[in-house]
């Protein structure tokens, strides 16, 4: 098994590339080793790597985000070491009852506005930030304003305010006129 390895624009973030699929759909958050009890034993195996801050699973890649005074040439080979070791023993990514957060699809209940800004976020936002190793999700929209979740090399990336400002809320804007801001979820 061959794990490929990219940067992010995130310093504090690696994103692994296992070669396989991570997970069938949707993706899974873990901000800290508590969250991932019983919800994922690669998660909880990787926590266990000291200097591991978060982890981030989408279909086909981990995103590991580090501590600030930990160093990516120390932790890399044990990251690798987990990932290997789990993916060459066909361990489950996810227990059964585990959920994951699924796209930001529409539904009936949805007004119109909210619909297309979920569509938009779903076909052109979310696919490229997912090559970045991160999501961003929909969480909400009230008075003009669109709330997005960063999750992964996205969450907390010194480059999340300008994507957020510049990109996504140009192009919702563009878009959709009653769009006027842009905001991170808390």
């Amino acid at each position: 098994m061959f794990i490929q390895t990219e940067q992010t624009p995130n310093p504090a973030t690696l994103k692994f590339l296992p070669g396989q699929t991570v997970l069938e759909s949707g993706t899974a958050d873990f901000s800290s080793a508590d969250k991932a009890t019983d919800r994922s034993p690669l998660a909880e195996h990787l926590f266990g790597v000291e200097g591991v801050a978060a982890v981030f699973f989408g279909h086909d890649f981990i995103t590991i985000t580090k501590l600030a005074d930990q160093d990516w040439y120390v932790m890399k080979p044990a990251i690798l070491g987990v990932i290997m070791e789990h993916f060459t023993a066909g361990g489950p990514v996810m227990t059964e009852t585990a959920g994951m957060m699924a796209a930001s699809t529409a539904s009936d209940d949805d007004d119109e506005i909210v619909k297309q800004i979920k569509e938009l976020i779903d076909t052109r936002v979310r696919p490229a930030v997912a090559m970045d190793g991160g999501d961003i999700v929909f969480q909400g929209f009230e008075d003009g304003v669109v709330f997005l979740q960063m999750q992964g090399a996205c969450a907390g990336c010194p480059s999340s305010t300008a994507t957020l400002k510049m990109g996504i809320e140009n192009m919702l804007r563009h878009y959709i006129p009653e769009v006027v801001e842009v905001r991170a979820a808390i």
